[in-house]
């Protein structure tokens, strides 16, 4: 199971939010985390029995990752992503998108198409409510915006079409589905400024 699954999963897609504060992210940090990733992959490849077990990740933590760690797994066009952990399941993030990127490919040229009117290097910022459970999880958006200008559900699903693509997702990441969480997740609770993963 790769990092970059995970990321999708903890951020819950999309990863997205609001800025951290100056200052907060460490390598230390990065570190930690990298090392907990790593044993929640471990457990999930050991045999299943027992207690479940969980792993806190901290919001200091994962935005740590982010600044140090997450450039490889980050999409082309996707820069500077943070999260913030508000709890009672909600997730706020921010990300910057090339927007010039998103109009080429997406754009048909006509006046009436949005997307031809999309340029440079924008935050994109979106919020919801993660839900998961027995190891799956859904993500309901509750607001979405860019550089602070509201955006309907319909376009957010096209930014997520073209930057969500991969291997494991052709189609990219599709909002309101159930979606399998990876490593024998069961759930994910997101507290404030903290998540607890439990396999």
């Amino acid at each position: 199971m790769s990092q970059r699954t995970l990321i999708v999963i903890g951020l819950s897609v999309f990863v997205a939010v609001v800025s951290v504060q100056a200052g907060t992210e460490t390598r230390q940090a990065a570190d930690a985390l990298s090392k907990k990733i790593a044993a929640i992959t471990q457990r999930a490849e050991a045999p299943r029995g027992g207690p479940p077990a969980s792993v806190t990740l901290t919001e200091d933590e994962l935005n740590s990752w982010l600044v140090y760690r997450s450039g490889r797994y980050l999409p082309a066009g996707v820069s500077k992503p943070s999260v913030t952990l508000l709890g009672g399941g909600t997730v706020k993030g921010v990300a910057t998108l090339d927007l010039e990127a998103v109009a080429r490919r997406r754009s048909s040229g006509g006046a009436l198409d949005p997307f031809s009117y999309l340029g440079g290097k924008l935050p994109v910022t979106v919020s919801g409510t993660l839900h998961t459970q027995a190891g799956s999880g859904r993500f309901d958006v509750q607001s979405a915006d860019v550089a602070g200008i509201p955006i309907p559900k319909i376009l957010l699903q096209e930014l997520l079409s073209i930057y969500g693509t991969s291997a494991d997702q052709p189609d990219g990441v599709r909002l309101d589905e159930p979606f399998a969480l990876p490593a024998n997740i069961q759930r994910i609770d997101v507290g404030l400024g903290q998540m607890v993963v439990v396999q």
